[in-house]
């Protein structure tokens, strides 16, 4: 395995796999967004699992709630970037430091987007409930990051999804979780905000790899205008032939006699 090659994000082993995933995800994400479009109540599974507009946790499990809602606010958010992107460059792994950063601000702009364009409210008009960003932001990173091991450890195609879902599906929990039990989302944004991050970043893992692998294939001083061609043209005019030379000292020590 090439120095190269061991630092793809998204190897054609998990490719083939993540890719229907993300497509199936982002199925659910927009067939969820029709189904409560402009809604403000809870739906018939949301209130099957829980009643989403009040608090459904005391002490001390509120204070657990609040601190793993706190990651998804900007100023955790930030500190949560800022550790993941040291760690990445800490092993040399820049791809994934970029992704981190690339593919959280995509999840979270989609969700931002998304909430516009279905209108789905919670606690008043001015609170757009589908889907949470904070799920999407959470299970961002942790793809990430579990993109990131799987590589480190080179995992084959069944150990790495396991771990790349499984990774989403503990975080994401988790966040989700948090949101419904403190009332700022109901169950199904949640799970749009989750499905959102897996069809965002396994689309972005593949577009930071195939961006890199360009840059990366570009010959050393070689400009981004500039083709093999030209460079091969340029290369073979400074190549100095042998037998020309002979032939120039010899016609220049005749002339002399």
């Amino acid at each position: 395995m090439t120095g190269r090659s061991a630092a793809v994000l998204l190897p054609p082993s998990l490719r083939v796999w993540l890719g229907p995933v993300a497509a199936l995800a982002a199925f659910v994400v927009a067939l969820i967004g029709v189904l409560y479009a402009g809604h403000s109540e809870p739906g018939r599974v949301d209130r099957w699992i829980v009643s989403p507009t009040a608090d459904s946790v005391r002490s001390p499990w509120r204070q657990v709630a609040l601190a793993t809602d706190f990651l998804g606010e900007p100023a955790g958010a930030a500190m949560l970037v800022a550790a993941v992107v040291t760690g990445c460059l800490l092993l040399r792994r820049p791809r994934a430091a970029v992704l981190v950063v690339v593919g959280a601000g995509l999840t979270v702009g989609t969700t931002t987007l998304l909430k516009s364009l279905v209108g789905r409210t919670i606690h008043g008009d001015d609170n757009l409930s589908y889907p949470s960003g904070h799920t999407a932001f959470a299970t961002a990173v942790a793809l990430v990051v579990a993109l990131l091991a799987a590589g480190r450890l080179g995992l084959g195609r069944a150990a790495g999804l396991s771990l790349v879902l499984a990774a989403a599906l503990v975080v994401g929990a988790a966040m989700g979780w948090a949101q419904v039990a403190l009332g700022a989302h109901y169950p199904t944004d949640v799970l749009g905000g989750w499905c959102t991050a897996l069809a965002v970043v396994p689309a972005t893992a593949w577009l930071v790899d195939r961006t890199a692998d360009r840059m990366t294939d570009r010959p050393p001083g070689q400009t981004a205008g500039q083709t093999n061609g030209q460079m091969a043209g340029e290369t073979a005019d400074r190549v100095v032939d042998p037998a020309a030379d002979d032939r120039r000292r010899s016609s220049g020590a005749v002339s002399g006699e």
